[in-house]
């Protein structure tokens, strides 16, 4: 099998600071975020794009980073949930005990807190498209549902 060995320093502006990282050209944004910057909050968890545990904010969209290479962030803002830093969504996951487990949590609010940015007023439907990309095992989607309600009632 051939492999690309070659690795790269490449620049990447993660919650608002410059980084350097080593990538080679098939690493993913997932691992470099984990392993390299040690920022955790994103989860590998499928890894292959159907479950949203890695999510993070690029751009300001919603991205799975298990679904994008390293090389692919240069240029663009990547926003990890260590970089909320205590977001309205934040609270609102709280107060409405909007997770079980935690480990989807983060995609969640990632989802939630681009959902509030894009859509300031969105209809239900929305809402619960954009829920969609995320996977919870353990069944809070209501209480999902109702944070982001209270986050997006807030902005009007």
């Amino acid at each position: 099998m051939f492999r690309i060995k070659e690795k790269s320093i490449l620049h990447l502006n993660v919650n608002g600071e410059d980084r350097e990282v080593v990538a080679r050209p098939s690493d993913i944004l997932l691992d470099t975020l984990r392993n390299q910057l040690a920022l955790t909050g994103a989860k590998p968890g499928c890894e292959n794009g159907d479950c949203g545990a890695c999510t993070v904010i690029v751009d300001g969209w919603p991205i799975k980073s298990c679904l994008m290479l390293t090389a692919e962030a240069v240029g663009k803002k990547i926003t990890t949930v260590e970089g909320l830093k205590n977001a309205p969504v934040q609270k609102a996951f709280i107060e409405k005990f909007a997770f079980q487990c935690g480990y989807c949590t983060s995609g969640f609010l990632m989802a939630c807190h681009a959902l509030a940015q894009k859509h300031p007023n969105p209809p239900d439907y929305v809402i619960d498209e954009w829920l969609q990309s995320n996977i919870c095992r353990c069944t809070s989607y209501e209480e999902i549902g109702e944070a982001i309600r209270v986050v997006l009632s807030q902005k009007q």
